[in-house]
């Protein structure tokens, strides 16, 4: 039998929050130990993170440092914990997220459970159709810039447990740690890539952004996924809200990007007038100026989402990145079940709101599969056209074979 603990933890909740951190696919920190590393000595290892937080002597280790390429350029530096670190701060979220979740925003989408980016844009998709003007807000640097007094002040109205404010303390302070093994002190900020991190986002904005909106701008209507803030105007409301937003946010040590932050006119053919900015991106979608269809068929301009230039361009990328022409020593099958998830994932997401935006961008696989075949096949090597209509009579056959043949991005014949 155990001695009694300062903090009551529980172990079962210890293995439960591994098993999501397993299910997350957590990357390894800067001890370089990977989950399933981790897993070898899981019955110590668990242990181990349980008696050290609830005796209160866990101390969180340095947070790994890695740049990641943002498709708009530059990098986007994200701090990987250990995934022992990670199991601690789910046990960590597992009792606090209960606890603010009833309280959040109905129109806070971000890292919530049962909601998601697309109900985001559905719903802003809708909201653009009922007012005319969107202020798109971008917050500059916002986890770098999280205050911590001001981040404590605010789990505190939620949670008085001692060890869940202690922990959190810590791992607000906890270092990171450059490619090259320098310390980086923090005293600001909650690194992107860490398990609690986005509860911590969520809890920020909820008091510095959402709450006030709904008492000093009740009629403004707005979605936020994390950072990521569209809020819709009339057209007499946009500069006011706009400056009362930029001073609140001022208060709570962030601030508004001047160049990307931008009021939008959301520019349909029964809406007049010439207006610079009439379109924006929201969680990879372009909102603009479309041709669509009405219920009889016929077409009009109206506004809405497809997806954005900069995820096209990243999807492109990865296609590129998949080199599919140089895999002859494998079969089309095998080539259909490496690449379908990947595609069925883009699929459901970009396809949602105006699908045929992403017709050019995944007919670059077929160009691919078009290359592999003249490389596989020594008969086809000069005869791409041939090749094209060889692969069309198989897609049409098994349309299933390839997820993007089911969409209807079939080879030699475009999109159906």
């Amino acid at each position: 039998m155990h001695k009694a603990k300062p903090f009551a933890i529980s172990e079962s909740v210890v293995r439960v929050a591994f098993e999501k951190v397993k299910a997350n696919k957590g990357a390894a920190g800067v001890d370089e130990q990977s989950i399933a590393e981790f897993e070898e000595n899981i019955e110590a290892n668990l242990y181990k993170i349980w008696n050290r937080m609830s005796s209160g002597s866990y101390f969180p280790p340095p947070v790994k440092c890695v740049e990641i390429p943002k498709a708009s350029g530059g990098t986007r530096t994200l701090g990987v914990p250990t995934v022992a670190d990670q199991v601690a701060q789910m046990v960590v979220k597992i009792y606090l997220e209960p606890e603010v979740e009833p309280k959040f925003h109905p129109d806070s989408y971000g890292y919530r459970p049962n909601k998601s980016a697309l109900d985001a844009v559905a719903q802003a998709t809708k909201r653009c159709h009922q007012k005319w003007w969107v202020i798109d807000l971008d917050i500059k640097g916002f986890f770098d810039s999280l205050d911590h007094s001001l981040m404590m002040k605010m789990v505190k109205l939620h949670t008085q447990t001692r060890w869940i404010l202690l922990y959190i303390e810590r791992w607000l302070k906890a270092p990171l740690q450059r490619e090259d093994g320098t310390l980086v002190a923090r005293d600001r900020g909650s690194p992107q890539g860490s398990v609690i991190s986005p509860l911590l986002a969520n809890i920020y904005l909820h008091h510095a952004f959402d709450m006030w909106m709904v008492k000093d701008c009740p009629k403004v209507n707005f979605e936020r996924y994390a950072d990521d803030i569209v809020v819709h105007c009339y057209e007499g409301q946009t500069k006011n809200v706009l400056s009362a937003i930029s001073y609140r946010l001022k208060l709570f040590k962030l601030e508004l990007h001047p160049s990307k932050t931008k009021i939008v006119f959301c520019k349909q053919a029964d809406r007049p007038g010439d207006y610079p900015t009439t379109a924006f991106d929201f969680l990879g979608f372009t909102f603009r100026a479309r041709g669509m269809r009405d219920k009889n068929g016929g077409t009009y301009l109206g506004f809405g989402p497809a997806i954005s230039d900069s995820a096209a361009k990243e999807i492109r990328r990865t296609i590129r990145g998949w080199h599919l022409h140089r895999r002859t020593f494998t079969s089309l099958d095998e080539l259909a079940r490496t690449i379908n998830a990947t595609v069925r994932g883009w699929i459901n997401y970009y396809g949602r709101f105006y699908k045929s935006r992403m017709y050019r961008t995944l007919a670059g696989i077929n160009y691919f599969l078009v290359k592999w075949a003249m490389r596989k096949y020594k008969k086809r090597s000069s005869q791409p056209k041939q090749t094209r209509e060889w692969l069309r009579a198989i897609a049409e056959r098994n349309p299933a074979m390839f997820v993007h043949w089911k969409f209807g991005i079939i080879p030699g014949i475009g999109c159906r």
